[in-house]
This record gives structure tokens, sequence and C-alpha cells, in this order.
């Protein structure tokens, strides 16, 4: 006996080892099937006491010289469920037998045929009811006969039964009863205990002595060596006649394959005369006639073709027609029965929504926007591309069929396609609604987003808005040397505005907004004057500004108790939101070239008085300037954009619903991707980190200094947690929501100073004992010991005007030059400052976020010092910007303070990923933690020690 290393063990299973061949035993029932593991050298347990409970004596037939004889071996048989893992396991494992490695590849391959659903019930010859593995595919036939070719004697050598000479059953027949008592013994599971005693899902064998008849038919469809399918024949379009006279709409041919060999292809009429009984065999015309009448069972149609002598050819009516070109087509090539178009039928045949402008209008891309003509709004049908004429689309119109000919080849027509085709006019569009539809590619049907296409003057006119533009010249008059960018942003100003339309101009702060707009005023030179709403801190400096860049130009203020709009003679009129709001009605009496909102940030809220008495004030061109286009939400970009260009975004409501939910939650890619085309043109926006902008300005660092509590702040800060959080945990609704906004303000007012908090108008201690209360402003006065004896000049900004107040009267105390300017510093007090500051006189200038965080040009300050956080990253970048700017020559440090385990440290956390969300289009920043539940509310605002 050769030592084939197998060691016997307690159980069967584990006595099983690769090196043994593998033969599968049949049964009658297919599931009784076994597998057995057995050495073809010699008896592995012979004369051991040790013999495996599960061995039996297995009849093989082994070489003797030159020839074979039975012999009796000791074998250790397995039911299927058993073997199947030792095989599988066989299949890649390098010393298991040929045999074995053999019958691994087709129980894997069994698997792979279950878990594709390919199980067929059916019965045995006693009756019992059996599933079988089918139908097989012709790669599930190949692969089988590729495993049954390689199976060495070892696998099959147990011999057929029976008198006469030695017979070994044949490879693939022996494969195709495993894979059908694989089939059997899978479904069978203890896991459906509903199904005990059930046919074809309990392990008992059940007799079905009434189901013969269909058992065969089901077994016929199994073991059928053929398939159909279905050739669409439309040459006779209308020459097939019912016996109802009724006309037929053409013809389905039928075609047999063969499953041996898929090359071999023959109609059905060809096959009944006796054409191809050499290549198919005498079993094909059978097997094709049970195959129409299980493709029957799934097309009803097809039940006709039974009635025929030959069942060749199906004549269609045009219902059934389209029904097959519709959902009955998916449903046959699901059974394996493929239908086949004539090659010339087009199934290209499209339709989108076309915007033209009417005919007759001007040609260049502007003159139908100039014009109040509304634009037509039509489906445009197109075969291939190509747009169908308007007696093309009459034909599809009067079609009432599923195919149709046109241009010399038969189309296939969706009904939806002949109803726009009936319907082609989807009403009229004002020449803003049409702009929008060509940008953004899309409009709404019925409730629909289709398509749109603009075609003619709207196209031209689409294309140059997308085109983008190249630099132009400055305009005579203008002293300034303007930057490539700046060139660029005039141009497409320029071009914006004498198409009669308007555009925000985002550029980052301090990146020359103001001369940009001048120089644009200087290249329209109408006449007429330019009007310019901005906050009152920047009157002065619109007014050096034109002084400076284009001297000569007459400038006015339209603010104070003096203002007047007499004797107006071109130039600018510079007037604040606040004027312009009350005086709206005398405003729009006058004549204006252009109106410039500035800061326009101001009206992002359309529903403000400010916002509202802004559009009242005619203009053919309207420009927004603001370095924040979007500061919470959507909702401030169209406020901005339906002032400069009304009505391109649509009604608010709209835009929401369309745009601005999918945009917000970032659920919709396409969405965004669909708004920025439609805002592109209108919205130019540069950043400081721009290729060709970063080498025009000096070097920026950015430092966050943790601040640590005092132990006044700490206990605070605890003990304003603790009962917030117990108010809040039983409100709801707004009144929680205004709960949670006053604990953050709270706990950022602790954070600065507890006198801030604590409302002390003259707080307690003063000087060191000031500053030993609040760890912020410990190091603040050490930040600027170090920069004033370097005879540096800072910012200091904060949103709390109360706080602004307590560091000026601080440093005020320590003999340090200083200046407050807020909300309440009138304007010429505000432009005294600003100068005092550019100058030197003053160093250090404290001044509250929201009056002073924009539209100020301080570029003396080396330093800026946010002393608490905005939780807007673009708020307090555009405070940054007051130093960070065109004109800036020194490197420029920002000093952010944080306090250590508080609210801001977890906020600041944050900012990083708010950042880039501001870059995509900013959500609602502190409002947005209103919505927190308790839990992640506690966690955000509870003081970690730790730190």
């Amino acid at each position: 006996m050769t030592d084939v290393g197998v060691t016997v063990a307690d159980t069967a299973a584990d006595a099983v080892s690769v090196r043994l061949a593998a033969v599968f035993l049949p049964a009658p029932l297919p599931r009784d099937g076994r597998i057995a593991f057995w050495d073809p050298d010699g008896d592995v347990w012979s004369g051991s006491a040790d013999a495996p409970p599960a061995h039996t004596e297995l009849t093989v037939v082994r070489r003797h010289g030159p020839g074979a004889r039975r012999r009796t071996a000791r074998a250790l048989s397995l039911p299927l469920e058993e073997a199947l893992p030792h095989l599988v396991r066989a299949r890649h494992d390098p010393a298991a037998h040929p045999a074995t490695a053999c019958w691994g590849a087709a129980a894997l391959h069994a698997l792979h045929i279950a878990a594709r659903g390919r199980l067929l019930p059916g019965l045995t010859a006693a009756g019992h009811d059996a599933w079988r593995a089918g139908p097989l595919d012709p790669g599930d036939i190949a692969h089988l006969r590729a495993i049954a070719a390689a199976l060495p004697y070892e696998g099959h050598a147990v011999p057929l039964p029976g008198p006469g000479p030695l017979r070994l059953p044949v490879p693939e027949a022996l494969m195709r009863a495993f894979l059908d008592a694989v089939a059997d013994t899978l479904p069978r599971t203890p896991a459906a205990p509903y199904a005990c005693g059930q046919p074809f899902a309990a392990r008992a064998p059940r007799h079905l002595p009434d189901a013969h008849v269909w058992a065969a038919e089901v077994a016929a469809g199994m073991d059928a060596g053929v398939r159909i399918s279905l050739r669409l024949d439309l040459s006779a379009y209308d020459l097939f006649d019912a016996a109802d006279g009724a006309r037929r709409a053409g013809a389905a041919i039928v075609q047999v394959h063969s499953l041996a060999d898929p090359t071999l292809v023959s109609d059905a009429a060809a096959l009944w005369a006796g054409e191809a009984d050499a290549a198919f065999g005498p079993r094909a015309r059978v097997d094709a006639a049970l195959a129409v009448r299980r493709a029957a069972r799934i097309w009803p149609p097809l039940d006709r073709l039974a009635d025929q002598d030959v069942p060749d050819v199906l004549a269609l009516s045009e219902e059934e027609l389209a029904d097959l070109l519709g959902v009955a087509a998916p449903r046959l090539a699901a059974a394996g029965v493929a239908v086949h178009w004539p090659r010339d039928l087009a199934q290209d045949l499209t339709a989108s929504a076309v915007v033209r402008p009417a005919p007759g209008s001007a040609t260049d891309g502007t003159g139908f926007f100039e014009s109040e003509e509304l634009l037509q709004f039509r489906w445009q049908l197109a075969l291939g591309g190509d747009a169908l004429t308007e007696a093309e689309m009459d034909v599809l119109a009067e079609a009432h069929r599923p195919v149709v000919r046109l241009r010399d080849r038969w189309v296939l027509v969706d009904p939806a396609l002949v109803r726009k085709a009936r319907k082609r006019e989807l009403g009229l569009l004002d020449p803003v609604d049409a702009l929008s539809v060509a940008l953004s590619g899309t409009a709404e049907v019925e409730g629909e987003t289709v398509e749109a296409v603009p075609v003619g003057a709207l196209a031209a006119l689409r294309d140059r808005l997308t085109a983008g533009v190249r630099p132009t010249v400055p305009p005579p008059g203008l002293r300034a040397t303007l930057r490539d960018y700046q060139l660029r942003g005039l141009a497409w100003l320029d071009l914006m505005t004498s198409l009669g339309l308007g555009g925000c101009l985002a550029d980052d702060m301090g990146l020359g907004k103001t001369v940009t707009v001048i120089a644009l005023h200087l290249k329209r030179a109408r006449g007429e004057p330019t009007l310019v709403v901005c906050p009152a801190s920047l009157l002065g400096n619109w007014q050096r500004e034109i002084n400076r860049f284009a001297p000569g130009v007459p400038v006015r203020r339209f603010h104070g108790p003096d203002r007047t709009l007499e004797e107006l003679d071109g130039g600018f009129v510079l007037t604040t939101y606040g004027t312009m709001r009350s005086t709206a009605p005398r405003l729009a009496e006058r004549s204006w070239g252009m109106v410039v909102a500035d800061e326009a940030q101001h009206v992002k809220n359309p529903y403000s008085a400010t916002a509202k008495a802004l559009r009242t004030i005619p203009s053919p061109a309207r420009v927004a300037l603001t370095g924040t286009p979007v500061e919470n939400n959507l909702s401030e970009l169209w406020a901005l954009l339906d002032w400069t260009t009304p009505g391109l975004l649509g009604p608010l409501k709209s835009f929401r619903a369309r745009h601005a939910r999918a945009v917000e939650t970032g659920e919709d890619e396409e969405a965004v991707e669909r708004l920025a085309r439609l805002v592109r043109p209108f919205l130019l926006r540069r950043r400081k980190s721009d290729p060709g902008i970063v080498p025009e300005l000096p070097p920026k660092t950015e430092t966050d200094h943790p601040v640590p509590l005092t132990r006044e702040q700490a206990a605070l800060y605890e003990a304003v947690v603790r009962e917030s959080m117990l108010a809040i945990e039983t409100a709801e609704g707004m009144a929680r929501r205004g709960l949670v906004l006053k604990l953050l303000t709270s706990l950022k007012q602790i954070c600065d100073h507890p006198a801030l908090y604590l409302k002390e108008e003259h707080p307690r201690g003063g000087g060191d004992r000031l500053v030993a209360r609040s760890g912020k402003l410990a190091l603040l006065d050490e930040l600027l010991d170090t920069l004033l004896a370097e005879d540096g000049s800072a910012l200091v900004f904060t949103q709390y005007v109360g706080m602004a107040r307590l560091i000026t009267s601080h440093l005020a105390s320590r003999a340090v030059p200083v200046d407050l300017l807020h909300g309440g510093t009138p304007v010429p007090e505000r432009e005294r400052m600003v100068d005092r500051f550019q100058d030197g006189a003053t160093p250090v200038l404290v001044l509250s976020l929201k009056a002073a965080g924009t539209g100020l040009n301080l570029t003396r300050a080396g330093h800026v010092v946010h002393f608490d956080r905005w939780w807007n990253p673009a708020v307090e970048e555009q405070a940054t910007d007051r130093a960070y700017r065109i004109g800036q020559t020194q490197p420029v440090q920002v000093h952010r303070l944080i306090t250590e385990g508080t609210v801001e440290d977890r906020i600041a956390e944050m900012l990083a990923s708010k950042r880039a969300l501001a870059d995509a289009i900013l959500g609602s920043g502190e409002s947005a933690l209103t919505e927190l539940t308790d839990r992640e509310l506690s966690d955000l605002v509870s003081l970690r020690r730790e730190a």
C-alpha cells in the first residue's frame, strides 16, 4: 500500500484527504447522490481497526496489466452537503488528486448555476419531486464539457451495473447528473419549517403521479438542444391582413438557435422543410415547438403560432408591434428569447425643448434682448441629432403607429414623442426667462425637468456670455495702472452692462473693485451719473478713490441734511443705504446711467425695506460689489442676482425648490452644476489665492493663539452651561432655538472677559486686575507690547461693542494711542480715524466687526487681531482684508485668540470644513447649531478640563 498521508480521525469528514480520488455516485433520487473518496493505489484502511464510521465497500475499476478488472475498495462516502466544501477547497489545492480537483471544479460550477437561480422542478423516473439544474445556456454547457473532458478515469471508475463487458459512465453524463444532484440538495433546508412535507422543499421524497405531463414539458425545455428568437420584419408593413380585414403592422419571424453550437441559426420555416435536420438533429422541431409554447406564456400573441402547421411567421397588429417594441421584448429576453430589430430601424428619435426668438429678430445675440418681444418655447424633435422639419413633425403628429417611415428609414416612435409632435407649442418666454433656460440648459415643463436648447440669437447671446472675455484697454481719463485681472473684470462688466444685463463683482476684499467700477464709469461715458449706494463708513473712501483715479470727474455726496440732486452733470453720486431707503422715490425720478451697490450683502434679505427700495430705482446697468456673495444661504445669492438681472433666477420660492435645497444639502451634484451654469456668467469671483493675483500681494501668516481661561471665567462658563442646558432640555421649537443662541452668546462673552458677560459699566479692579480676569486681554497686551516696540500697527476686531470699549479704555490707561470705530461713530469721525491710523498717529485701531469689517482701506496695519471668532470664515476674512489688500507692501500677520477647552476651541475645528462649504456656497453658520440635539449641544459647549 502506498502511504498517502491520511490520518484517521473520529469523524468521517476529518478523514478526507484531497490526495484521494473523488467519484460521484448518483442515486434514483438526485439529492441522495454521494461523493466517495478512494485510493487508486491501494486500500488506505486495509487491515486497520480504525476505519471511519462512514466507510463503504466500493466496486471500482483498476488497471490490470494491459486491461482492467473490477476490484473492491474501501472508500469514505459523504452526502453532497458534507462533501461540497471539501471539493471546493480541493479546486485550488496543488496536492489534490486530479479527479478530486475536477469534481471540485464541477462543484463550483454547480454552485454558480444555483446562485443564478437556474433551477427547474421536475420528477424522477419513479414520479418523485426533484430539482434539476437548468436551463443551461451555451456557456454553461461548454464549461461542463471542458470539465468532463479533463476528468481522469479515477473520477468515474465506478462501473455501470449489469452483465457484460466493463463499462464506465460517460464523464459528461455523470457531470450532468452531479449538477442535478447539487440542484436538488441546496433548496431543501430546515430553515423553512413551514415547508415541511411540501414538494420540492422537504428532504423526504413526495410522489406526484398527476404531474407527469407538466414534468415532461419542463424536462423537454430543460434538455432542449435549441432556443428560439424573433426577427422583426417591417418590409411588408401594409401587406399583412388579419381575418377581420384589419391592417397588420409587420411580422415576427421565428429563428432557431443550436445550444451546442451558438453560431448555428436557421429560420423555423427552413427547419420544418427539412433543410437543417443534419445540423440540428431529429429532435430540433419538437424542441422548437415547445420553446414557442413556453414563450407564448410570456407573450400571449405567440399562441397563434401553435395553430399554424409551421410556427414560422407571426403577423403583428399595430398594438402587438407596439407591445413587442415596448415592454414585451425585455420580458422575452429575460426568458432567453431575443428580439432582433431591422437594421434600418432607427431608435434615436428624441425631443428637446427649444427656445428661439420670434422670426425677424436680430441675430447678433443682443437685439432680441433689448426688445420686449416674447420668445417661442416649443418642442423640437430630432432624428439622430438632426432636427426634423415641420412637415416631418406633422407626419409624426398624424401617426397612429409605433413605427413610422421617415427619411427612407423605419423609425421607432414613442407615444410620448407623438404627443409632443402634436402639441409643440409650450408657450412664450420673456427674454430674461429665456436667457435663464439657455444658460442652465434645462426647463420645467409640466412639473418635469427637460433638456432645453437655445437657437438663433439666444444661442449667440449664451455663447457670448459663456465664452469668457479678454482684457480691454483702460479708458481715457483713468489715472491708474490696472492689473491684468482688473482689466478682465473691467471687460466683463463692460460686456454685461452693454448687453443690458447686470453683474455681481465678488472679488475678495482688497483686490480693487472700487477702481474697476470707476474705470467702467469712464468707459461707458454716457453722460448720465452713476449712483453708488454704500455703507456710511465708505463714503469717504469712494470720494478719495474717485478724486485720485478719475480727477475732474464730478462727485457728490447725497447724504446729510443738505443733500440735493439738483444740477447733476454726470459723474458720481454717493449715498448710504439708509439715505437711499428714505429717499428712494426722489432717486427713482432721476435718470441714472448705472447703479452700483457696494457691500451689497447689506441687501441680502430681499424682503427688507432697504432691498425693496433699491429695486425701485431704474437703471440700464446694475452692478453689485461684495466679497461675500453668500454668507448664510443661497437665498442671499438670489437676492443679489435678482436685483442685478431681475427675473434671471425666477421667483424665490421656485429657486429654493429647484436649486437651493439640493445644493445646500449636498445631495445632488447635478443641481450644483446646473446652478453654477446659470449664475456663472453673472457673478465674477476672484480670490487672493488665484494664480496671477497671489504675486501681487505680500505674504500673510495666520496663527491661532490658545488662551487658558482664568478661574473666574471657568466658574462662570460651567455655571452658564449647567443652567442653560436644564432650560434647553425642556424647551421646544423657536423657544429652544432662542435659548441655544443666548447660551452661545453668553459663552463667547465669558471667553472674552467676565466683565462683558456681567455687563459691568466700570469693571472692578482695573489695570493688572482687569487683565488678570481674562486670558485673552493678557495675551493682547503681550502682542501689542511686542509689535509697538517694533513700530508696528495693529487692527483689533471684536464682534461686541462693549468689549471694544473695554479694550480701548484699558489701552488708553496704558498710554497706548488707540481709536475705537463702531457702528455709532459719525462718518466724518470715521474718516478722521482712518486718516490718523494710515498716517501712523494712532498705531492701534479697535473696530467692531460688523461696523468695520468691510470697505475700509487700512494698509498701514501689519497685524490683525481677532479678539473673538466670528463663526463665518468669509466674514472674518473680510475683516482681515482691511489690511491684506492691494496696496499693502508689508507682510500681514493674523492672530486669532481662542480659549482652550471651550466652545470656541471646538468651533475652530469645525471652521476648516465650513471654509470648504463657504467656497462652494456657504451654509447657515451659527444658526445651524440651534438644530443640534441636546447631547450634541452639550458636547459642543461643555468645558474640557483637560485643556
